[in-house]
């Protein structure tokens, strides 16, 4: 495999600290290319403004079109270049952080923001000039996991635990992100309880995320339903005779 491993977390002696070694270490034993992006280490830059885009700031600044615009033209800044280079060597990916207010650090938030724009990651139409994502896109062929840590104990991450099942916590990268844009999106690794983890667990966790890595070719990917596989209608609405009945995120599950 060849592996972008993006990684957001800001002390390298930490729990993803560790892992992230390990993993890098696990992947290379095995013969995999490994490409790292340590968006704190390379001190990535979150912020979309219009340096990005060589947008003249006397026009309205309407971000989407002007980073299609800057993208088709050859006026991105180098640094969000560089990322997209990365994404478009793997035929795997990797996003590593720890879970921070339910969501990804700004760090990365911004990383998506940035180098996932119009005219690469989404806008695109496929050869009958049909809008495409969720299931074909930029990353179709590609594979995603995620690999999150949790401050939180096991069972309170379980489908009744009061902060949600980890597949639902990550739905929008897992599903509105990754799988939008055409990845074969693995069941993501949450470690939990990682602020109190010992050594010994350190460990433990270490040889978990190994075996994750060595299944990814493997691996079933979360079996999410494609927009234009049959079962959304065309205002991308699931069809009456699909779930019906049902709500919310598990309907989207195959």
């Amino acid at each position: 495999m060849n592996v972008l491993w993006i990684l957001a977390h800001p002390d390298p002696r930490s729990l993803n600290g560790f892992l992230a070694k390990e993993g890098w270490r696990a992947l290379a034993a095995d013969g995999h290319e490994v490409e790292v992006s340590d968006l704190y280490a390379m001190r990535w830059n979150p912020v979309v403004d219009t340096e990005g885009y060589a947008h003249d700031p006397a026009e309205r600044f309407r971000v989407a079109a002007a980073a299609k615009h800057a993208y088709e033209s050859g006026a991105l800044s180098r640094d969000v270049r560089a990322e997209q280079e990365k994404i478009d060597r793997a035929d795997t990916v990797v996003v590593q952080f720890p879970l921070w207010w339910f969501g990804m650090p700004a760090i990365l938030k911004g990383w998506f923001d940035k180098v996932w724009l119009q005219g690469y990651a989404y806008g695109l139409r496929g050869p009958g000039g049909e809008w495409i994502g969720y299931g074909d896109g930029f990353l179709a062929g590609k594979r995603a996991l995620a690999v999150v840590t949790a401050g939180g104990p096991a069972w309170s991450y379980g489908g009744r635990g009061i902060h949600g099942a980890a597949d639902e916590l990550l739905f929008p990268l897992l599903h509105g992100t990754l799988f939008y844009a055409g990845a074969r999106v693995l069941p993501p690794l949450l470690l939990p309880g990682a602020d109190r983890f010992t050594p010994e667990e350190g460990e433990g966790a270490a040889e978990e995320l190994r075996g994750r890595l060595r299944a990814i070719p493997t691996t079933d990917p979360v079996p999410y339903r494609t927009q234009n596989g049959g079962d959304y209608d065309e205002r991308l609405v699931l069809r009456p005779d699909v779930a019906p009945g049902a709500t919310g995120l598990g309907v989207h599950l195959a």
